[in-house]
């Protein structure tokens, strides 16, 4: 959801997001790149198999899969450990390319902030009902994770701003601004992915997001990126035959 929508609604947090479970590989191309549809958009509370630390790629949140209530990450440090201006926490296996990823867009001419990054349990239990509030149930599963199935749980996505300018949500566009366009053409050298990108809706089931990035290590990232192919689909055709790089 952009532009006015969020501008019309007081939540001062990002959106919450779909999440992971690795599921049954059904085909591949030559390359890797999965070559099935995902499965639809549908709502459920089944909880993903895997270890939230060892998996942390390649298990797959969404509308249906959700992370466990007292899932959480052993090893969360602020991102200012990555030379951000900010108390918000990640993954400390994130931290090495989030510091890559901020000084490369500096070195571009584009000073990055993080708007935000982990979110427990309760914290997207609040966010999600902040949204229900405002627009209906309905029209908020749409902008809004529930609580357990957004990605911002495992600690290993953030969302991303201009440092000198708005909330992203308060823009028709991110993407469309030098460092949002900057973000989405170089985020994946760094092991970032962005979630929700335009015009896959059907296959993310959230709504575009340009701000939410996903890091996944360098190596998948860049097999993600030269797929074309939105996370989710890659995820659910790739399952967990093979070890996340």
């Amino acid at each position: 959801m952009r532009g006015a929508a969020f501008r019309a609604v007081a939540v001062a947090v990002a959106l919450g997001v779909a999440l992971v479970v690795a599921l049954p590989v059904d085909a591949r191309d030559g390359g890797g790149a999965p070559t099935t549809a995902p499965p639809p958009c549908t709502y459920g509370d089944v909880v993903v198999a895997g270890d939230l630390h060892d998996d942390h790629a390649t298990v797959m949140l969404d509308t249906t899969f959700r992370l466990t209530s007292d899932a959480a990450p052993r090893d969360l440090v602020p991102v200012s450990a990555a030379g951000f201006d900010s108390t918000h926490l990640v993954r400390a296996v994130v931290i090495d390319d989030l510091r890559a990823l901020r000084l490369a867009a500096e070195a571009a001419g584009h000073a990055l902030a993080v708007q935000s990054a982990y979110r427990s349990f309760d914290y997207q239990r609040q966010v999600h009902a902040g949204w229900v509030a405002a627009l209906g149930e309905e029209r908020a599963r749409r902008v809004s994770a529930r609580p357990g199935h957004s990605e911002h749980q495992l600690g290993t996505a953030v969302d991303l701003r201009d440092a000198l300018g708005p909330a992203p949500w308060d823009l028709d566009d991110w993407a469309a601004t030098p460092a949002g366009a900057w973000t989405a053409a170089h985020a994946h050298h760094f092991g970032f992915v962005m979630s929700y990108p335009a015009g896959s809706e059907h296959v993310t089931c959230y709504d575009y997001e340009p701000w939410h990035y996903r890091w996944l290590g360098r190596a998948l990232a860049e097999r993600v990126h030269e797929s074309g192919l939105p996370l989710r689909g890659w995820l659910h055709a790739r399952g967990p035959a093979e070890p996340a790089p």
